[in-house]
């Protein structure tokens, strides 16, 4: 699985982003189909047009935990900007009742993606699926809190409830700057970065840290704890790929 992990506590909420994404993401070996989506996909599949030349993402949520238009509008153009889908990168909305936990395990994300994910793969259409939740993740510990998991090659999870605890107040950042920065590093796996089913074109991987890239500025970067991303964070600037990444993702097919 691909985690994005803050360090709370009162002083370090004004770092925030400095952060979240200090403990990496981790890969989830499981690469079997989504149940849903009835066939396997790729990262290159997601990145050229040979065998599919349209993205439909489903954004789900539990309702009174939608995100932001902004977060979602940043997440469809950073993949417009990066996918060869010449039918174009559409958005669909479904809203669900909350499960009535306060806590979530992979399993339980799973099963409520099971009951719940419309989209399916199919003819010239790929799909990925995008869940919301009301909720914390299970692997928690203390302070130590996971924002986001990308937990197949289609689908990822967010946890809007921690989001929300964790940004819009006094020196934080503004919750759909947040969501847009998670949901973009995750679907970031999903494309195969870094080394994660796209091959590095240079070898810029940060090893010690899994499935990242070393540049402290870059969006997979693993940490980023510059006092320039705190004024970045400050302004609610969303990292972007660096020049390896974005070569990664045109090598594999993407632009």
């Amino acid at each position: 699985m691909k985690n994005i992990i803050i360090h709370g506590g009162i002083f370090l909420l004004l770092i925030f982003w400095c952060l979240a994404f200090i403990f990496g993401c981790k890969k989830d070996n499981s690469t079997a189909p989504n149940s849903s989506t009835a066939v396997s996909v790729s990262a290159k599949d997601y990145l050229n047009s040979s065998n599919y030349d349209k993205l439909v993402i489903q954004i789900q949520y539990v309702n009174g935990y939608q995100p932001t238009s902004g977060a979602v509008d940043d997440l469809k153009t950073f993949l417009s900007q990066r996918l060869n889908k010449p039918a174009g990168v559409e958005v669909t909305y479904s809203n669900i009742n909350s499960p009535g936990r306060t806590v979530y395990s992979l399993d339980d994300v799973k099963a409520v993606e099971s009951l719940n994910r419309a989209v399916k793969t199919e003819g010239k259409t790929i799909t990925a699926y995008v869940l919301f939740l009301d909720g914390d993740y299970s692997q928690n510990n203390g302070n130590l809190k996971t924002l986001g998991v990308a937990y197949s090659s289609s689908s990822m999870v967010i946890f809007e409830k921690t989001l929300r605890d964790l940004s819009g107040g006094l020196g934080q950042p503004t919750l759909g700057s947040v969501e847009a920065t998670v949901s973009e590093h995750e679907f970031g796996h999903i494309l195969g970065l870094v080394n994660n089913g796209t091959n590095m074109t240079v070898s810029h991987q940060d090893e010690p840290h899994g499935k990242h890239c070393n540049n402290s500025n870059c969006l997979m970067y693993y940490m980023t704890e510059t006092s320039d991303m705190i004024s970045n964070l400050l302004g609610n600037n969303v990292p972007v790929l660096d020049a390896n990444c974005i070569n990664d993702l045109k090598a594999n097919g993407g632009k």
